[in-house]
């Protein structure tokens, strides 16, 4: 049955006292439900329409909540289906007694932006959303939201709009801003054809016949996962050694693309099945506790049912500050980056986390969410995978069959492990996650006997994102959760050489040759001594074997063993340099040489896609544009790697040579200040690519949330002690 919503509770009501608005919006309001009976067609239920402009007209002289459904744009794969959404939850806005509205806003798709200049607009998207959703809100002067959630910065953009226009109605005195999340259906990931696959083995096939076991090997790599959008820069990194060495033509490997990209995606749209930036955004807004179960892992759109049900409780939010975006935010924050954790979350979040508790009101930084992270392990309980019929997909494809409650069952499985949840927090159920988790009907993970995703015995004891310290930079993030036990052990603890580049688009070009390995020997692009040195520290128990062999045997035997640690640093990909593009496209290059990913790991002031997997460090702050320590790094300079004890440190090179351990970076900094000064020239010059509308300047850094100025000095309130619960009212 319809719920009836409330009248709102404030003196402000321009609709009453400003006939313009009144004038205006009855056309708006009747347009949207007479497109909503239309798309639904004989699906439609409900009563004969009742929206006469003159009724219109009376719910915004009473106040009615007026309610904006906030959708994305249709250039991007998450919000095909938005129309079906909105005209389902117009519908029911109606019935409950209020005021529906639509708009939508740009939605910029990272896998379509991925390696072009697009990546430089991705971040700064964020909050260019919430601007507009702010716009929007304030010039109409709406009360609430239904969220059409979709994907990259898109989820946590609107979050931050409307927990900022929560704030600002707060301060006003006016009623606190409500609204509730409906994530995109999850998209299955795309076959690779019979006959493609087939000519793919043949390939491989081929290459193992000329000797080039390495394409082989990365060949069959690519083919064992879900066809994807990122699939493609994994297919494209291997194809092109191909290509080189003759073994297919530059026909067939755009053939091949070609197939490969026309069998990726369903056409009903939905977010990516990988775990990356846009279902890592579900679990973590789910977590906040703004997205209602009815709603949050579809494999298709909503039915009306669906929508009802999250619409219908929508109705208990409504004049209540508890249930204010912001303070459900701050009352879950620590329930979200527990979630994010244990789900082995995107990179990306940690700053959106921040940015949405800054455009909250709160103080915060990367610094508290690192505190939240570790003041009580976070077990890895998120056995995911895109090769083993484990993606997300399945995940909402359990939820859909019952035998999953998506992230209620995944809080209930950290509470069964120990972790600390906070279960008095409230939610957009009306309801806090206690009473939510009073039933335990398919609650607890073990009711998915084949393939479970969420687990009640954790695959580590430890997950997420680490936050990483060291003498030449404040902070940078690694996901500690994208990396195998076996490949943290291969890094940690073990000294690297650096290979710089001054941005992405020089590591691209070098990384997709065959050849590199083989040419930093050729180049003695490292020091005999300090390959010694190396070998001492990272394999003691080969130093007495090796220590006498020449250069190149010395190079060669280090590299075939895995001995060989470089550091691939990409500089000036910062915020403030150029819009902090994503490093995804050449950590998969390296990803997808056998030989490459055994040696390297990526270090940079920019930062990665969600799907990125291996030893990908990035965000590191300050950014070369600011001065920060990546700026004076330089071929063949010596990192210490201590993943574990989150820290990267520069070596004193004399010291290691003679067996000590020595960190040193100010003389480093000291002596090298022209190079510094020549690459600024660089990087200022190469920010004129990035229009001057849409560069981040302005903004604070990556460890507080890139966010405007305005917003983080504005932030002051406690996210522990102001926040309002349920029992305190």
């Amino acid at each position: 049955m319809p719920q009836s919503y409330p009248k709102i509770d404030n003196t402000v009501n321009p609709y009453r006292d400003n006939v313009q608005g009144k004038a205006n919006e009855p056309i708006t309001v009747a347009g949207l439900l007479d497109r909503a009976k239309q798309i639904l067609g004989s699906s439609y239920e409900g009563p004969a329409p009742d929206w006469t402009l003159e009724e219109v007209y009376n719910r915004l002289e009473e106040n009615a909540p007026r309610i904006a459904i906030i959708g994305g744009s249709p250039d991007h794969p998450a919000h095909i289906m938005d129309f079906q959404t909105s005209a389902r939850a117009a519908i029911r806005i109606w019935r409950n007694g209020g005021v529906p509205f639509y708009f939508s806003t740009p939605v910029m798709c990272d896998g379509t932006a991925q390696s072009n200049q697009g990546m430089s607009y991705s971040l700064q998207s964020r909050n260019a959303v919430a601007q507009m959703v702010i716009n929007q809100l304030e010039a109409h002067s709406y009360h609430g939201a239904f969220v059409i959630q979709g994907c990259d910065k898109q989820p946590l953009g609107v979050v931050s709009a409307l927990a900022h226009m929560d704030r600002i109605r707060r301060y006003r005195g006016e009623a606190p801003f409500f609204a509730t999340f409906a994530p995109a259906h999850v998209l299955a990931g795309g076959t690779i054809p019979a006959d493609l696959f087939a000519e793919l083995e043949e390939v491989a096939e081929k290459a193992e016949t000329a000797g080039f076991d390495d394409i082989a090997i990365d060949l069959r790599d690519a083919l064992a996962y879900i066809l994807q959008c990122s699939s493609n820069t994994a297919f494209q990194g291997v194809l092109e050694r191909a290509r080189e060495r003759g073994i297919i033509t530059k026909d067939a490997h755009k053939d091949y693309e070609k197939r490969l990209a026309v069998a990726t995606c369903d056409d009903k749209g939905g977010v990516c099945a990988f775990n990356g930036t846009g279902n890592s955004s579900r679990h973590l807004v789910a977590g906040l506790g703004l997205v209602h179960p009815a709603v949050e892992l579809l494999t298709s759109p909503p039915t009306q049912e669906q929508v009802d049900r999250a619409l219908d409780d929508l109705g208990k939010l409504i004049n209540d500050p508890v249930f204010g975006v912001s303070n459900i935010m701050a009352a879950n924050i620590k329930n979200a980056i527990r979630i994010h954790s244990a789900s082995g979350g995107s990179t990306n979040l940690m700053m959106h986390l921040v940015a949405g508790m800054l455009y909250g009101g709160y103080r915060f930084s990367l610094r508290d969410l690192d505190r939240i992270h570790h003041e009580h392990p976070v077990p890895d309980l998120f056995d995911y995978s895109l090769t083993q019929g484990r993606d997300i997909f399945q995940l909402a494809m359990q939820c859909c069959s019952g035998k999953s409650r998506g992230m209620e069952s995944l809080f209930h499985e950290l509470l069964q492990n120990g972790v600390p949840m906070d279960v008095d927090a409230p939610t957009v159920t009306g309801s806090t996650w206690r009473e939510r988790l009073k039933s335990t009907e398919s609650l607890s993970a073990s009711h998915v006997a084949e393939n479970p995703i969420i687990l009640s015995k954790p695959r580590r004891p430890f997950s997420g994102v680490d936050v990483l310290t060291g003498n030449f930079f404040e902070s940078a993030v690694v996901k500690i959760s994208g990396m195998t036990t076996s490949q943290l052990d291969a890094f940690d603890k073990k000294a690297a050489f650096v290979l710089y580049y001054e941005n992405e688009d020089d590591a691209n070009r070098s990384l997709l040759d065959a050849e590199l390995v083989e040419k930093l020997k050729i180049r003695r692009m490292f020091s005999h001594e300090n390959l010694l040195a190396v070998l001492k520290l990272n394999a003691p128990a080969l130093y007495e074997a090796w220590e006498h062999e020449d250069y190149d045997a010395l190079y060669d035997l280090m590299a075939d063993k895995g001995v060989l640690k470089i550091a691939v640093m990409i500089s000036g990909q910062g915020p403030a340099a150029f819009g902090m593009p994503e490093m995804f496209t050449p950590m998969q290059h390296i990803n997808a040489s056998r030989k490459l990913k055994r040696l390297a790991a990526l270090i940079s002031d920019g930062r990665y896609s969600g799907v990125t997997y291996g030893a990908a460090i990035g965000h590191m702050t300050p950014e070369a544009h600011s001065g920060g320590g990546i700026l004076y790094l330089q071929t063949g300079d010596i990192l210490y790697l201590n993943l574990r004890e989150r820290q990267i440190q520069m070596l004193d090179e004399a010291a290691l040579r003679r067996g000590e351990l020595k960190f040193e970076f100010e003389a480093i900094r000291d002596s090298r200040q022209a190079l510094a000064e020549e690459r600024m020239k660089t990087i200022k010059a190469r920010q004129r690519l990035v229009a001057a509308a849409n560069r981040m300047t302005g903004h604070t850094d990556a460890a507080n949330g890139v966010v405007p100025i305005a917003v983080y000095e504005e932030a002051v309130f406690d996210y522990e002690a102001d926040v309002l619960t349920i029992q305190k009212v």
